[in-house]
């Protein structure tokens, strides 16, 4: 099945909101093995998105639509779609209900306006909103299935996740499941070419090769009559994939790389403490937004100027004009001092030149302190762009603690 995924919503197109809706439907439809060939935007107008209708209805297989459902004026998605595919409109009395409801229950005041809503393409499958106002639907029409999704993306990925999902998932009568193995510390180039024989020889289950800043995916994906069966057709592809990249696996099926972390430091029983300069505590930050990372994580310091390092961490000043603001000593100092002032088991100095000016922009030294030992590593993230040096600094000290935590040569 080729998909092609329609954004609806002026604020789209003038930037004023970021399209996560789009990114988030291609990485879960890619779960399915549904190719998603074409991402289209559109304002909020009846005639620009009917012409991009009539293009992905003769181009796709599935039209997913996010955006358009609401209570306003200018939402068209409904009206526009069903005039597209010769549908009429009803008024779902149900789904009116369920929206009046929702108001009372959140105290806001109801609008007539709201009702709109509840006018549905005859003959859908409606998908009954629990997150908001707006319910979503999915028709067949001319051999193309059309689910309309609404815009907000908490509410977009929920109706996903909760009805089109099964909806997609009931077409097929078959199972389709996924794994998907984490990697940090190689390239996408190199990971590529060690899978090539795989990814080009499979064909059920399949391999699909991500690239995401700072880290690879590999996602192995089956279809079979079952989730057992779908578990033993890609258990040697696994086995397979983990021989030839296992030292740069992080984890399979995890959310982050923080997470996975996380968890390994609370399985070994060990704390850590960070010292950051040029990652300017992004280490801490992404540490600290999951749940339970007090248990392990003593904390953080953001040391950005020489005399942050000094006052803070009780660097003496000469040392660091000896041995340079951002140098392999000083990142190494960094990290002792931290894990010996929060009492953790580990440390992580973090120091370097995130740019865009001056000679030496992308030298970054990460170091890992523990009991009576310490290892720098030297990075080189050459002119990307800022927030790119500060993830690959992060990960790189995460991927050092991963590797000390499990033995691996670091």
């Amino acid at each position: 099945m080729n998909a092609e995924i329609l954004s609806v919503g002026t604020e789209l197109l003038l930037g004023n909101v970021a399209n996560t809706d789009a990114r988030d439907l291609s990485e879960e439809l890619a779960k399915l093995g549904i190719n998603v060939f074409w991402h289209t935007v559109v304002g909020d107008n009846p005639q620009r998105l009917m012409q991009c209708v009539d293009i992905a209805r003769f181009r796709a297989d599935l039209i997913i639509t996010t955006g358009g459902l609401g209570p306003t004026c200018d939402d068209l998605t409904k009206e526009t779609l069903a005039r597209a595919f010769g549908l009429e409109l009803y008024y779902d009395e149900a789904e009116a209900e369920g929206i009046k409801g929702w108001f009372e229950k959140s105290g806001r005041p109801f609008t007539e306006n709201n009702l709109r809503q509840a006018w549905l393409p005859t003959g859908c499958t409606v998908f009954h909103n629990d997150w908001g106002t707006a319910p979503g639907c999915a028709f067949e029409k001319d051999g193309v299935r059309v689910i309309m999704l609404p815009g907000p993306p908490r509410e977009c990925m929920a109706m996903y996740r909760h009805r089109a999902l099964p909806y997609l998932q009931a077409l097929s009568g078959q199972v389709i499941r996924s794994h998907t193995l984490r990697m940090v510390g190689i390239g996408e180039s190199q990971m590529e070419d060690r899978l090539r024989d795989m990814m080009e020889g499979l064909r059920n289950p399949t391999i699909a090769p991500y690239a995401k800043p700072g880290e690879c995916l590999v996602r192995i994906t089956a279809k079979a009559e079952s989730e057992e069966e779908c578990d033993l057709m890609m258990e040697p592809v696994l086995r397979e994939v983990y021989d030839r990249l296992g030292d740069y696996i992080y984890g399979k099926d995890v959310d982050s790389l923080e997470a996975a972390i996380l968890a390994l430091l609370k399985e070994k029983g060990v704390t850590l403490a960070a010292a950051e300069s040029c990652s300017g505590g992004l280490l801490a930050q992404r540490l600290t937004e999951l749940p339970g990372a007090s248990e392990v994580f003593k904390g953080g310091v953001t040391v950005y100027t020489e005399e942050a390092k000094c006052r803070l961490l009780d660097i003496k000043p000469e040392f660091i004009a000896e041995n340079g603001v951002v140098s392999a000593a000083v990142a190494a100092k960094m990290a002792k001092k931290v894990r010996k002032k929060l009492k953790s088991d580990l440390g992580i100095g973090i120091t370097g030149w995130a740019g865009p000016d001056g000679d030496n922009v992308g030298l970054i030294f990460v170091a890992l302190a523990w009991k009576g030992e310490c290892l720098v590593r030297r990075l080189n993230g050459g002119k990307s762009p800022r927030d790119r040096q500060r993830i690959m600094a992060v990960n790189n000290a995460f991927d050092m603690v991963r590797r000390h935590l499990c033995g691996l040569d670091i």
